[in-house]
């Protein structure tokens, strides 16, 4: 029986998460800590171009490598590294010309940018998108969930500086849930023992500490009242995986669940050098029905760097004098054409 066989079947045979269902390569054993849990610790990457929905250029989940290789060629971050791929002139009539279009949006060159050069794979596929289901690889939103993750890049009044800016939560919302990625620092460190799993988040500085129950049946919360950075997690083990359960994230935090949401993720040893790690979103107040996927936690080649984050930090005045200046001139921030580093976003990338 070939493998495209064996996965099918295995897909028909478990209903936890719909798409693809084998946990584990054909063959590889689970190395288990001393207290003889799934062993899921060290430092790792989901750096990719790979992001949480499907761009427009596409109407695939699984690519070939060439077809991800031609995606990878449209994608954004290849567009900045392209346009920077010279040698920069430091001159004041190249740093004039440079600054001619007043786009704000390029405070962050490709200097400053690691999301990685190409798209992801999950157990040897390429993707996408991290999201599986629906079909269409996008999140199925509600009227109220499109209100709720409408989000300006409103940075021009001190009221109204979002958590990133306070250094509270991450730009990308890495930690989750659901897990994330972004523009640099996609590094995670996931450390264990008996009662509980510490993930810690490269960008910025998120962390969650999950305590760790016998079974599903355990699995208890805090009071609704106190809603938490990152949610509140309990999660167990189920084999050779370790799943847990979130609900009730902070309704300030950059979120994929309301306070009545619950995400529900899975972590599982594919190889040595992977995890696969599956989520679903449950939430019928966002979400027009549950929606979830896949992501591969690659083996980080480094280990966790500090991100030192300082609120405000020097250019507080800076930015409120140049949204002043802009208000003088009557141009709307954002902007109505959206740029990134010069250049022009395209839909879905």
């Amino acid at each position: 029986m070939n493998r495209l066989c064996r996965i099918l079947l295995a897909t028909s045979a478990i209903a936890a998460l719909p798409g693809p269902a084998i946990a584990q390569e054909a063959g590889y054993t689970t190395p288990k800590t001393g207290w003889g849990a799934p062993d899921l610790q060290g430092f790792w990457t989901n750096i990719a171009m790979t992001a949480m929905q499907r761009p427009a250029a596409t109407d695939k989940l699984v690519l070939t490598e060439d077809e991800a290789i031609k995606l990878a060629r449209g994608n954004i971050y290849t567009g900045v590294y392209a346009q920077e791929a010279g040698v920069s002139k430091v001159d004041e009539k190249s740093s004039q010309e440079l600054l001619a279009d007043k786009n704000p949006n390029r405070g962050y060159n490709a200097f400053w940018l690691d999301p990685g050069k190409g798209y992801a794979t999950v157990k040897g596929e390429y993707r996408s998108s991290w999201i599986t289901y629906p079909a269409d690889g996008k999140i199925p939103y509600t009227a109220a969930g499109i209100a709720a993750n409408t989000r300006g890049g409103n940075y021009d009044d001190y009221e109204a500086r979002p958590l990133p800016e306070r250094c509270l939560m991450s730009f990308t919302g890495a930690a989750g849930p659901v897990m994330n990625n972004g523009l640099y620092n996609n590094t995670y460190q996931i450390v264990q023992s008996p009662e509980s799993v510490m993930i810690l988040t490269e960008m910025i500085h998120d962390v969650r500490v999950i305590p760790i129950v016998k079974s599903a049946a355990e699995a208890k919360h805090g009071p609704k009242e106190i809603p938490k950075w990152g949610g509140d997690s309990v999660g167990w083990y189920e084999g050779n995986t370790l799943v847990v359960k979130t609900v009730n994230s902070h309704p300030r935090q950059r979120s994929f669940i309301s306070p009545t949401g619950t995400v529900t993720e899975r972590y599982t040893r594919w190889s040595n050098g992977e995890i696969f790690y599956e989520f679903k979103v449950d939430d019928p107040t966002l979400y027009k029905t549950a929606w979830g996927g896949e992501m591969s936690l690659k083996t980080s080649q480094e280990p966790l760097y500090e991100y030192a984050c300082h609120e405000g930090n020097y250019s507080f005045a800076g930015i409120m004098g140049g949204a002043r200046e802009l208000d003088r001139q009557g141009r709307p921030y954002p902007p109505e054409k959206p740029t990134f580093a010069g250049v022009d976003v395209a839909d879905g990338e």
